[in-house]
């Protein structure tokens, strides 16, 4: 049902490389990222024929663009959207690299992410834009729509005839306990409401948004 891709933007990058590129799971290929035949498992090494050498000294401008782009592959945006992000949530009163972190939290597709409705962002982007999911009844099909407090994120009535979402409370009762606090999941329901914004400890994201604040700061 998701096999095919939705027509936008996108990175086309291997997505293993991309982890081993940075020397981290970035968690793009779903449940293979946690099984043995994730590539960080078997090759933990950059790619390319030098790769088994280990990496060079980064400089600290070098540090701050490996965090950006780690921050950037995670959450699955293009460089324009990841810098527009930033800029936005810089405008907000407050820490700029919290703020940052929420604001990238909150979007649609990582929320549908972090409820299990989708094995990865790269999914959850599938399942907003090709009209599986409404915010508080209305559908919404764009990825980066900000969620609120109070919101109801649900998979919609006609998209749970598929078996894809037949087999979803299955699987979202094993991985129930995955689901961040600032969100509550009722399986029976394939629905979700937002508790409360973010918090930096609700937020399970191996990126230091500070040292990215740096960077965009030069």
């Amino acid at each position: 049902m998701f096999k095919y891709w939705y027509n936008m933007a996108r990175n086309l990058d291997a997505k293993c490389k991309q982890c081993r590129r940075l020397g981290e799971k970035l968690f793009l290929k779903g449940e293979r990222c946690n099984s043995p035949k994730c590539a960080m498992v078997k090759r933990n090494y950059p790619p390319g024929f030098h790769g088994q050498k280990g990496k060079k000294r980064q400089s600290d401008y070098g540090m701050q663009l490996a965090e950006k782009q780690k921050a950037k592959k995670q959450y699955g945006l293009l460089e324009k959207q990841f810098k527009l992000t930033f800029l936005r949530a810089k405008r907000k009163p407050g820490d700029a690299s919290e703020n940052f972190l929420r604001t990238l939290e909150l979007r649609l597709d990582n929320a549908i992410y972090r409820l299990g409705f989708a094995a990865s962002r790269v999914q959850a982007r599938q399942l907003a834009s090709h009209g599986h999911i409404e915010v508080n009844g209305r559908k919404v099909s764009i990825p980066s729509y900000e969620v609120k407090e109070g919101d109801i994120i649900k998979i919609r009535e006609r998209s749970k005839r598929y078996k894809f979402f037949r087999e979803l409370p299955e699987k979202l009762t094993r991985q129930k306990d995955n689901v961040p606090g600032w969100l509550n999941l009722d399986i029976k329901e394939l629905a979700g409401k937002v508790l409360h914004q973010p918090k930096t400890a609700d937020i399970k994201a191996n990126v230091n948004a500070q040292i990215i604040v740096e960077y965009y700061s030069k």
